[in-house]
């Protein structure tokens, strides 16, 4: 087991990709914070775990603020033990076109996809500079880039990219690794409320023709947070079976 004994944090991790990233992490050893607003669906999937022989916890924390992100790094390291990973995983959508978008649809975007990794990010990077190691994971988006009727979530999605690559910079000589995946079309509850047709154009521009499974991101995070990827910091994979090509 790549990742026996660390301690995770994984944000957003109720459902979705971040339970697919949780469980894989907790199937490689990790002792694994379950983060999540909605604490039934974090219960939910440390049960899993646990259920698998693993050890987890579930924490009910808002990442828009801070200091529930105080709070959920207390708890976690008060009964799991210094964190060693960190995922942040946490995102919401409201999607409008640009003309049509409110301020809330703007700020609350923000909020979660934003601002809520760069408060998770700044405590970790406190904590684990000091102890001389860490991994770091920050979930963007093939969105990135640009996707219409996403103006927040592309923003939010593109900072966390900024954000990843200026974290790496600044702690990679203090035994810190921080690196970003951009996840493509993957079948979770968010995509499974996309129209049939636009689910048809989506898989459309999917090269292999399948759509991603959260297991198939939690695959690639657990190798990051591992030793095996301690030369890799700032990177910024997608994972999107060529639909970003």
């Amino acid at each position: 087991m790549r990742l026996k004994d660390r301690v995770a944090i994984v944000t957003g991790a109720g459902r979705g990709i971040g339970r697919g990233i949780a469980r894989k992490l907790g199937v490689e050893g990790a002792k694994v914070a379950i983060a999540d607003l909605l604490e039934a669906n974090a219960q939910a999937v440390a049960q899993e775990i646990v259920q698998a022989g693993g050890k987890a916890i579930a924490i009910k924390a808002d990442v828009s603020s801070r200091p529930e992100v105080e709070a959920m790094f207390a708890r976690a390291a008060a009964e799991l033990g210094a964190i060693d990973i960190l995922v942040n995983n946490a995102g919401i959508n409201r999607d409008a076109a640009l003309h049509n978008m409110t301020d809330e649809q703007w700020d609350k975007v923000i909020a979660v996809n934003l601002t809520g990794v760069f408060y998770c990010l700044r405590l970790a990077a406190q904590q684990m500079r000091e102890r001389g190691y860490g991994r770091i994971c920050n979930v963007s988006s093939v969105s990135w880039m640009g996707n219409f009727g996403q103006a927040n979530y592309a923003a939010a999605k593109a900072g966390v990219v900024g954000l990843t690559k200026t974290a790496a910079r600044e702690l990679a000589k203090k035994g810190v690794t921080v690196n970003a995946i951009c996840p493509g079309f993957i079948d979770t509850e968010m995509t499974r409320g996309v129209p049939p047709k636009a689910w048809e154009i989506m898989v459309g521009k999917i090269w292999s023709g399948k759509v991603g499974s959260p297991d198939d991101i939690g695959n690639v995070v657990a190798f990051l947070v591992s030793d095996e990827a301690s030369y890799v910091t700032g990177e910024v994979i997608t994972i999107s079976s060529g639909m970003s090509l």
